[in-house]
């Protein structure tokens, strides 16, 4: 035997199966699943080239020093002995005013001056007001002259070309600034911004010796200098990173300190899709196996003739083995093809989630899905087919002989364990794929294991002297071939399953991940307001409609020890315990716990003395306990308190947070200002009144910030509901699939009913209810699974609440019995209608 003969028997057969839609249903999963898998992972792969160049534009160069002082020489001084660009800039909050002819109002903002080359990296944009086209501009304000957010002009009520006086100084209004590349998400990015020059900064008179200023010196790699520029900006990072804990007081900012709150967003996206390629590739698995083994029984006899005309089993299986192979490489070329398409739909619907155009995807994700294809055939479907070598030569004339047999432990061991990997690798996620790829494998189990005991209770429970005639019939079918029904409840089920998780998903998580920013969540918070202005301000707020909003007294207090032992920033080795140390926390008191808040650790104590709740993120990084005793000192007061509950605490809500909460009414003898948080009415100058009545207060507008997340939220879930539809397809394909495993058999028994006088009228009443009793089971199953499977996702995985709603598993039976009817009905509606003489022609041949 040669080697050629077999590629030329594979390349025949596969034509000649091709040809006859032998090959049709293995084709449409393997191309789904890649298709699925190869859209997520070009998308991701461009995303997350995107949000590297674009966290550099958000923190204005490749590396950035961050200090309360100027930076030390040393560092300018280095990153240009390395070739590298570098650009100082200083911001500050502070007050700005009207000049008293046009009013004298005044309005806290950040203050940023800023030298010569800046922006390092993205650009700025500039234009002349409201419907005025963007200027993009790589430069400073000129002398004299200051760019501000148009959120100033109107709380001033000035027009550009008018002054604005800081300090000492006066500026001309000149630009507003659309978007500022590197204007961050702290607290005060929210103030309006002013841009000057830095070479104006001293004539304001600003900087003074107990003015809280943060100094920036961003250092960035020549545009032209492509790799090596990279390589150059890794090595400053990481001199950097030494010499800024040798002590000098500073942070250092780099490309993993981008925007959290983008980036939890996006993560979260990419947590949905990866999800969503799993369950099609799950999917996709079932129906590869399925359909590998309706085309083995399907080729038995063909198999047995070659056998017959001298062919080896070698020969045979040779031959199949490169038929696969060829079919696998063809579909999984056009899944690549397909999914490389489908991701282009993905960036047009997050446009506008990263600032410009996506970079080009690497090869990876083609080469991803090329390996899932080709592990879906031949773990999956090749098992089956490669039994056609064993089809002895006398099935030609005994048909019982030669039937496929459930493939070796060791096969499928090998081939469930390569492809579970690959779902590892594919879905980024320890946690997601454990629970997605276990979940599955542990439901086909139960489902078997279920299915095999409904099926022998079955015939017990249907008497076949009073039942009717039909549900008997029909129980004979399904009891006649346990084996079959087993792997038909449980190819339903699973397909089920991923289409009960689909709705779940839509209906539930995303439910949860809209209400993270509900369309009325506040939109603006208003600090400083006074406890003799309490009531006045909110009556103020209730005459302007606001009925519902945060309130809660705001305390300045600094952590100075831990169970009695002082503690500094030198403590910590982390950056943000550094920091968290070295400032004043946000304490608060409420007898009532948020209810935006969720305890997991300990319990709520209403009006207990001495105690206090914390946040669970602030606890990690400081490494406190339940139990740990904290001192804080307040203005003077010290106040020390014992961890009694921690807080899991959703930043990302829009709504009034704390790190640290007394579960009191009020502390004693310690200064107290409030803060309130709510949605402001649709009334033109509202914010402007309310100022002028409190002057004292800082009203901080999130009107833009949250858009902004919404439309974040918005098209994120468009891409992952236009995902959904593969799944769908891939779910329908499994149902089809299941439906049509049994289907030469039944053409054979309903040939022989027929050829002793049952009416067709019977037997579909039989076919109908032999579907809908196996999908009604298969949906049950499946409903209680996802419930579960949704649960375990939603709590580990997503971060979200779950409800479990006790409807969905009768739903999800009824939907089980209707989609099963109806794709059977498709898929054997033609093997009623066969002449009975046809059939059991070929029965017999």
């Amino acid at each position: 035997m040669h080697e050629s003969s077999v590629w030329t028997l594979g390349w025949r057969s596969l034509w000649r199966d091709v040809r006859a839609g032998e090959l049709r249903l293995l084709a449409v999963a393997v191309l789904l699943a890649v298709a699925a898998l190869t859209s997520v992972g070009f998308f991701a792969d461009r995303l997350q080239g995107g949000l590297q160049r674009d966290a550099r534009q958000l923190l204005g160069g490749d590396v950035v020093v961050v200090s309360d002082n100027p930076a030390p020489a040393i560092f300018g001084e280095h990153a240009r002995a390395q070739g590298m660009q570098t650009v100082a800039s200083a911001s500050f909050p502070t007050m700005a005013r009207a000049d008293q002819a046009r009013g004298g109002a005044s309005q806290l903002v950040a203050l940023k001056s800023v030298e010569p080359g800046y922006p390092l990296r993205g650009v700025l944009h500039l234009n002349q007001g409201p419907g005025q086209p963007d200027l993009e501009v790589r430069a400073i304000p000129e002398s004299g002259h200051a760019w501000v957010d148009a959120a100033l002009l109107e709380a001033l009520g000035l027009k550009l070309g008018d002054e604005l006086l800081l300090g000492d100084a006066r500026f001309r209004l000149s630009h507003v600034i659309a978007m500022e590349p590197d204007r961050g998400a702290g607290f005060m990015s929210f103030a309006p911004r002013v841009m000057i020059s830095g070479a104006d900064l001293p004539a304001t008179r600003l900087v003074q010796p107990a003015s809280r200023i943060t100094y920036r010196l961003a250092v960035a790699a020549a545009p032209e200098a492509g790799r090596a520029g990279e390589l150059a900006a890794q090595r400053y990072l990481a001199w950097a990173q030494e010499q800024a804990r040798a002590g000098h007081g500073l942070r250092i900012e780099s490309l993993e300190s981008g925007r959290p709150e983008m980036r939890q967003t996006l993560d979260r996206a990419e947590k949905f899709l990866s999800l969503v390629a799993l369950l099609a590739a799950l999917l996709s698995a079932v129906a590869v196996a399925l359909a590998a083994r309706g085309f083995a029984n399907s080729h038995l006899d063909a198999s047995a003739m070659l056998r017959v005309l001298g062919q080896s089993q070698r020969r045979i299986a040779g031959a199949y083995a490169v038929e696969f192979v060829l079919a696998g490489l063809a579909a999984s070329a056009a899944g690549v093809l397909l999914g490389w398409a489908i991701h282009h739909v993905f960036v047009l619907m997050v446009a506008g989630l990263v600032q410009t155009s996506l970079p080009a995807a690497g090869i990876w994700p083609a080469l991803m899905g090329l390996g899932m294809g080709m592990t879906l055939l031949l773990a999956f479907g090749l098992p089956p087919v490669l039994q056609l070598a064993q089809v002895p030569p006398l099935r030609v004339m005994r048909r019982d002989l030669g039937s496929l047999k459930p493939a070796s432990l060791s096969v499928l061991v090998v081939g469930v364990a390569g492809f579970a990997g690959l779902l590892m690798a594919v879905s980024r996620d320890r946690q997601l794929g454990l629970i997605a790829v276990g979940g599955f494998a542990a439901a086909v189990l139960l489902f078997a294991a279920l299915a095999w005991l409904a099926v022998g209770l079955l015939r017990r429970l249907v008497n076949e002297a009073t039942a009717p005639r039909w549900l008997v019939l029909a129980t004979r079918q399904v009891s006649a071939r346990p084996a079959y029904a087993v792997v038909q409840v449980s190819s339903l089920a699973v397909g089920l399953l991923a289409l009960v998780l689909l709705v779940l998903l839509r209906t539930d998580l995303i439910a949860s991940w809209r209400q993270a920013t509900p369309a009325n969540a506040p939109n603006r918070f208003v600090i400083n307001v006074q406890p003799d202005q309490a009531s006045d301000f909110q009556a103020a707020l209730a005459r302007a409609g606001v009925r519902s909003y945060d309130w809660y007294p705001m305390i300045r207090g600094r952590l100075v020890a831990v169970n009695g032992r002082e503690v500094s920033p030198d403590d910590y080795a982390e950056d943000r315990a550094k920091r968290l140390v070295d400032r004043e926390f946000n304490l608060s008191t409420t007898t009532v716990a948020p209810e935006h808040n969720q305890i997991v650790a300990g319990r709520w104590s209403p009006g207990e003395a001495g105690a206090v709740s914390v946040e669970e993120g602030i606890a990690k990084t400081l490494g406190l306990h339940m139990g740990d005793v904290l001192r804080f000192d307040i203005g003077g007061e010290l106040s020390e308190a014992r961890i009694t509950s921690l807080r899991k605490v959703d930043w990302g809500s829009m709504r009034a947070n704390f790190f640290v909460i007394y579960p009191v009414q009020h502390l004693d003898n310690v200064a107290v200002t409030y803060l309130a948080a709510y949605r402001a009415p649709e009334v033109a100058g509202f914010d402007n009144a309310l100022v002028r009545e409190f002057p004292n207060i800082t009203n901080v507008d999130l009107s833009s910030t949250l858009a902004q997340v919404q439309r974040v939220m918005d098209q994120v879930i468009r891409a992952v509901e236009f995902l959904f539809g593969f799944t769908l397809a891939a779910g329908l394909v499994v149902l089809f699939a299941a439906v049509t495993a049994t289907r030469e058999e039944r053409a054979r028994e309903y040939a022989i009913m027929r050829a002793v006088g049952a009416r067709a009228g019977l037997l579909r009443q039989v076919q109908s209810a032999e579907l809908a009793g196996v999908g009604l089971m298969a949906g049950f199953l499946a409903s209680c699974v996802a419930l579960a499977v949704g649960w375990a996702l939603a709590r580990w995985v997503f971060d979200f609440s779950w409800n479990v709603l006790w409807w969905v598993p009768l739903v999800g039976a009824l939907a089980g019995a209707v989609l099963a009817w109806l794709a059977g009905w498709w898929a054997l509606r033609e093997v009623l209608q066969r002449p009975v003489m046809t059939t059991l022609r070929q029965a017999a041949e």
